[in-house]
């Protein structure tokens, strides 16, 4: 999932040219190299296992605007939802002890 969100945010902030022609369609062409700064932050917390909670926490953040992104223009958005349940998933599997630190 990691690599996943690494290259995404790559192609973000070498300003691909089909993330940049997708980020004007939504009107977000001035937030492309922040998205993208963001998703690198997040991908990096989510490898860490110290961390891996926080980025799960930022990673979700992000997959949730980019499911509202997609909803807001009529797009599909289940490409984005299933991500989204891949890294909760991925991160638990990985560390099962994820959620109790959600209590603490």
């Amino acid at each position: 999932m990691a690599a996943l969100f690494l290259m995404s945010s790559g192609s973000k902030l070498t300003g691909s040219q089909e993330m940049v022609t997708n980020f004007e369609k939504w009107g977000l062409s001035g937030w492309l190299t922040i998205v993208g700064i963001g998703e690198l932050v997040s991908a990096i917390l989510y490898l860490i296992p110290r961390t891996s909670s926080l980025g799960v926490l930022l990673l979700s953040a992000h997959m949730g605007g980019a499911i509202v992104t997609h909803l807001c223009h009529g797009e599909p958005f289940v490409f984005q939802a299933v991500i989204l349940v891949l890294v909760w998933v991925g991160n638990y599997l990985r560390n099962p002890e994820m959620l109790a630190s959600f209590t603490k």
